[in-house]
């Protein structure tokens, strides 16, 4: 199994406006083949910022995952808000990569 965890912050404000993109990133996220389990939280420590968290069957359903049209649109409004840090990483036992 793959876990994806990290952190993203945003601008100030932003993640309000976010919120009905995150919705149907995680609905179309989670209704993916190999998806076992996907999640964004809250992070209790910055008002900008939420946590990640992914479960997947193998690294070729996470690869495909990047390729998917809601994953770009994720990308695009994120980009759009103010995105001011991302760090997400990828781990299957010994393997871990940044993505």
């Amino acid at each position: 199994m793959i876990i994806v965890s990290g952190r993203v912050v945003v601008k100030e404000g932003a993640l309000q406006k976010l919120r009905p993109v995150m919705q149907a990133m995680l609905s179309a996220s989670r209704a993916e083949p190999g998806c076992i389990e996907y999640y964004y939280g809250p992070d209790m420590s910055d008002p900008n910022a939420f946590l990640v968290l992914e479960k997947w069957e193998s690294w070729d359903a996470l690869d495909a995952h990047f390729g998917t049209p809601h994953l770009k649109a994720w990308r695009a409004a994120l980009n759009g808000a103010g995105l001011v840090s991302r760090e997400l990483v990828a781990a299957d036992g010994d393997v871990t990569r940044n993505v």
